[in-house]
């Protein structure tokens, strides 16, 4: 009986799309022969992956709004999905699919009531998926903070995956998970990804021609020998972005297949399921985390709010259009919040709830009946219903991918500015407040270093067209 066991997580993620005032994705440049990006790489990575079966055999998570878009295009690859993870639940009792935030936010970067709304939206529609509430969430880009931790816990997460420096340890051993204490005496499990192992499937694509060899010069050589010579289990987590196999790197699904599905056991080593260990080896370790951390920034969480190392170039822009952001999250909520103070109900509830109509499962109309306790006259309800779909595209517009890239000529923060001139134009049809005027100044900071364009020449433009 082997002692060696080893895990591959896939993050599966693309940002949304979608025009928001059509709901349809435009034409991208660069995806062709395809029409936009979702199409290519479904038709190079998520396709492929469940054709052959890989999603059964790894530890995985598919970004909420990517899932709904493969919902509406391609049903048969999300039931090929489901059916993946089901039959690890026939199996082995529990099931390998864990779930994400909604909208890919920076976490750390946000209020308290949007980390539970977008954990909430989040495991809503992992249920409605999965058929199953979800045992593990993982963070976008990792980011992390103990207040994130603390709703995680709050909601009945029972895990997340970090990367190795975000602990708080000199002595880390990743091939076993840990427990972090939280301050409300709740505690949560934390696996840490193998650092040489993660970086070397993700960017060194010799490593990922021939499954057997990683396994034996790579995989192999990284298990703790004192543990080796005593029988301790140990498991190594290799995470990586989904994408990786078939996408960013040609036939790494079939690497990935056969990874998984024979070569482990002839090498010595098999494939676990990051909830079976926690069950069958729960952590017998605590440890602090470095908060405001995150994966893919050395400098915190930085790349999302300021001009970090991590671009090449003048990244001053997106300290601006972070401020215009949580400018406009706060006019927004102040005219929600007095908007519904007539009716004295819960304005996050109502929010939290707001994600059953996003995906379809009541009307809004019953939403409001249930929450308000009877219906609304028809201007109050038009009301209501405009401002909480402005708190959706919101909620929309702190997508991380925003602030993710060196320029803001790109496709994704332009998408931010054009799902926050939505909410700023639903409010004004809801109550007729302009909430768009006193964010000018600050957008005519978003520059981009390439072309010049500017955040508020952006932002009106997208608030024209709302207005036609």
């Amino acid at each position: 009986m082997t002692e060696h066991f080893f895990c591959i997580h896939g993050h599966f993620y693309q940002p949304p799309r979608e025009d928001p005032f059509t709901g349809i994705i435009p034409a991208e440049t660069g995806a062709e022969p395809y029409a936009n990006w979702n199409e290519r790489i479904h038709s190079e990575c998520y396709h492929p992956n469940a054709k052959l079966g890989n999603f059964e055999r790894i530890s995985f998570n598919i970004g909420p709004t990517l899932f709904e878009w493969m919902m509406a295009n391609y049903p048969q690859t999300c039931a090929q999905i489901v059916q993946q993870d089901q039959a690890n639940i026939r199996r082995q009792g529990v099931g390998n699919a864990i779930a994400q935030p909604y909208h890919h936010t920076i976490l750390p970067l946000a209020s308290r009531k949007d980390k539970e709304t977008q954990v909430y939206w989040g495991m809503v529609q992992f249920l409605k998926r999965y058929g199953r509430k979800p045992d593990g969430m993982w963070l976008p880009e990792t980011a992390v903070d103990m207040e994130t931790l603390q709703v995680l816990a709050d909601f009945r997460i029972n895990f997340t995956i970090l990367a190795p420096w975000q602990a708080e340890s000199a002595n880390l051993d990743c091939t076993e998970p840990y427990r972090v204490k939280l301050p409300d005496g709740k505690n949560i499990n934390i696996f840490f990804y193998h650092n040489e192992l993660s970086g070397g499937i993700s960017f060194s694509p010799q490593w990922t021609t021939n499954a057997d060899v990683f396994l034996q010069e790579q995989v192999q050589p990284r298990y703790d020998q004192h543990k080796t010579s005593r029988g301790e289990p140990q498991l190594l987590l290799i995470a990586s972005d989904g994408e990786l196999y078939g996408h960013h790197q040609q036939f790494r699904d079939y690497f990935l297949a056969h990874l998984t599905n024979g070569a482990s056991q002839r090498n010595g080593m098999e494939c676990m399921n990051l909830l079976l260990w926690l069950r069958q080896n729960p952590p017998r370790q605590t440890v602090a985390i470095r908060e405001n951390t995150s994966w893919s920034c050395h400098h915190g969480v930085l790349r999302w709010k300021g001009d970090c190392a991590c671009a090449p170039t003048d990244g001053r822009w997106k300290a601006y259009l972070r401020q215009a952001c949580d400018r406009l999250a706060h006019d927004l909520d102040e005219v929600y919040i007095q908007a519904l103070k007539p009716y004295r109900v819960d304005p996050w509830l109502l929010r939290n709830r707001y994600i059953y109509v996003l995906l379809g499962d009541i009307t809004i109309e019953r939403l409001i009946a249930e929450i308000f306790g009877k219906s609304l006259k028809p201007e109050s309800f038009h009301t209501v219903a405009l401002l909480l779909e402005a708190q959706h595209q919101r909620q929309r517009m702190y997508t991380s991918c925003g602030w993710f890239y060196d320029d803001f000529s790109r496709i994704e923060p332009k998408n931010c500015l054009a799902y926050a001139a939505q909410a700023a134009f639903l409010a004004y049809k809801a109550v007729g407040e302009d909430l768009g005027t006193p964010l000018q100044g600050v957008l005519r900071n978003v520059i981009s270093h390439r072309t010049g364009l500017r955040g508020d020449i952006v932002f009106n433009q997208q608030l024209a067209l709302a207005y036609r």
